[in-house]
């Protein structure tokens, strides 16, 4: 049997992104949206923000910008600021979503785009039409943009978001729950380059993705468990979890640098690495 190649490791090239995060400080696990959570087991929320914080520093170490919105009462997972919106050349979307115990934080990620729009920080700030969880189910791969739908977002903010910036959006079907969002279950490394878990999409997904991306990092179930493809890459540097050390032995082959961190608290609730971080584009 052949064994399929691996494509030599490349010369990677950081570039300094913007990003914003929401402290954790609302955060708990009090209502069950998806197989993750469980409001029955304790959550230690001192320990979810020294490892917020960690991130944070991480980003900062790394060269990066990072922004803050305020956390709001009442929104324990607005933590998870990739899911307020989509920002590509200074125009945001922000978003619209699924679950009724989430639904306030869209308006409060408005109101922040709203501000950098004012603060001469974004462009535009549109409030969307149709259902979207934001960068959990938009990744912006080079000039083109992937799509998830199945659990959160409805197909029809993929035509809003294509008329929206104007790149191609290609939709991709989730079908295990574990893997509720895109950003879950697939991991943008640089403007052609991502790794994903087959298994989380259906099987039409899996094809487009081989087809678009045939020397992709494939993740492990393993490391897919632990959220390892929730990760942030600025083109030579990974951020992902800590307990993925499968994936990050992949990427290190081909010429990544992982850095792990440990967001174990707030995998409680479904969410690591770029669940936490929004880039701000343009």
């Amino acid at each position: 049997m052949t064994t399929p190649s691996v494509p030599s490791p490349a010369t990677r090239e950081a570039t300094s992104r913007r990003y914003l995060m929401c402290p954790p400080v609302h955060f708990e696990v009090s209502y069950a949206i998806n197989v993750w959570m469980d409001p029955g087991a304790p959550v230690d929320a001192a320990l979810a923000m020294r490892q917020w914080e960690d991130l944070r520093a991480t980003y900062e170490r790394l060269g990066h910008d990072v922004h803050l919105i305020d956390p709001e009462p009442g929104l324990p997972d607005m933590v998870f600021a990739a899911n307020g919106g989509l920002v590509v050349e200074g125009r945001a979307l922000g978003a619209r979503f699924t679950h009724p115990e989430r639904g306030p934080e869209g308006p409060a990620y408005q109101r922040w785009f709203q501000a950098a729009v004012d603060g001469g920080r974004l462009k535009e700030a549109v409030v969307p039409r149709a259902t979207n969880e934001g960068e959990g189910d938009f990744l912006v791969v080079g000039e083109r943009i992937l799509a998830g739908h199945g659990f959160r977002t409805d197909p029809a903010a993929h035509r809003e978001v294509q008329e929206l910036f104007g790149m191609p959006v290609i939709g991709l079907s989730l079908v295990d729950p574990r893997f509720y969002h895109l950003d879950t279950a697939l991991a943008v490394l640089g403007d052609d380059d991502v790794a994903y878990y087959p298994g989380a999409f259906s099987e039409g997904s899996r094809e487009v993705l081989r087809r678009l991306f045939p020397d992709a990092v494939l993740a492990s179930a393993l490391d897919a468990a632990v959220l390892g493809l929730n990760a942030v890459s600025d083109g030579e540097t990974v951020v992902l979890s800590a307990q993925a050390t499968g994936l990050a032995g992949q990427l290190r082959e081909r010429g990544y640098r992982p850095v792990g961190v440990d967001l174990s608290e707030l995998r409680k609730a479904g969410g690591s690495v770029k669940c936490c971080t929004l880039e701000l584009r343009g």
